[in-house]
């Protein structure tokens, strides 16, 4: 016979199973991801930054704003340059428009854009929430902020040599501005896609020197012997000088030189769609 009471025979019950209920697994509070901003505000973003570097580089800005203002002065004194019935300052103004037009949209873009080409930049923005088409587009309002601090300064600058600038003649010069923009910032833009960084500096320099000097910025197309004539009309710079004349200086607006600088317009659009490489070779 068992001399163990029932109390000394239980078993001493186990920690576990004395400790309080659980309550059941809950799923963990997940903090949301960042998610980048707006595609708006990134252009913009873009837009700050590209035209900052524009206007704080030394070399950017005389070609900007400096190159521009000499050829003001230049031709405000000088007789060249001019046409028949027109003042001076007016046709002056007119070729210091467009060659800070060509330098900015075409010389400073293809330079700019060759460097980040070369240093990786494009390639590695086709991988952030900008892209492609927003560096693109950050890179154009960027060229247009850029024109208007240079028509303010130029235009400052023209006041003081004479010009009585006219409501008509600067709405006019609008459209003609946006078209320019277009057609030399897609040059720029295929230029840099297309050649190597030292070639990109070479090749931008030189054209624009020849499209101011030759190209029918300074002198108009007129002044030119009959065949250079003919070949400068067809050229963007002819058609871009021809139409900032005929809107400053009261000459007739042909519709020739409309026709030919939105073919180059849409022509370097679709050009760079289609050869512009993001990556150096």
């Amino acid at each position: 016979m068992s001399t163990t009471s029932p109390e000394q025979g239980a078993t001493a019950p186990a920690p576990a199973d004395l400790a309080p209920p659980t309550a059941p697994d809950r799923p963990s509070a997940r903090r949301p991801e960042p998610a980048p901003a707006p595609r708006i505000r990134r252009i913009l973003a873009h837009t700050v930054l590209e035209a900052r570097i524009l206007l704080s580089n030394g070399e950017q800005l005389l070609v900007a704003i400096a190159l521009p203002a000499m050829v003001l002065i230049g031709l405000r004194l000088l007789p060249i340059g001019r046409l028949e019935g027109a003042q001076p300052i007016e046709t002056a103004l007119a070729a210091t428009l467009g060659t800070a037009l060509i330098s900015t949209s075409f010389t400073s873009q293809a330079i700019q854009t060759g460097f980040d080409r070369r240093n990786g930049v494009l390639r590695w923005v086709a991988t952030t929430p900008l892209g492609r088409d927003g560096y693109l587009a950050g890179k154009i309002l960027a060229t247009l902020l850029v024109h208007v601090v240079q028509v303010l300064v130029l235009g400052l600058l023209a006041v003081i040599l004479g010009w009585r600038p006219n409501l008509l003649e600067l709405l006019a010069v609008v459209p003609v501005w946006l078209l320019g923009t277009i057609a030399f910032g897609s040059l720029g833009l295929l230029v840099a896609g297309l050649l190597r960084t030292e070639a990109v500096l070479a090749v931008s320099n030189l054209v624009f020197v020849i499209l101011v000097a030759a190209g029918g910025i300074a002198f108009p197309t007129s002044s030119y012997p009959r065949l250079l004539h003919s070949l400068v009309d067809l050229l963007p710079s002819g058609a871009l000088g021809e139409l900032l004349r005929a809107c400053l200086a009261g000459g007739d607006v042909t519709g020739g030189s409309i026709i030919v600088l939105v073919l180059w317009a849409a022509g370097g659009s679709l050009a760079v769609a289609r050869w512009f490489r993001w990556t150096s070779v």
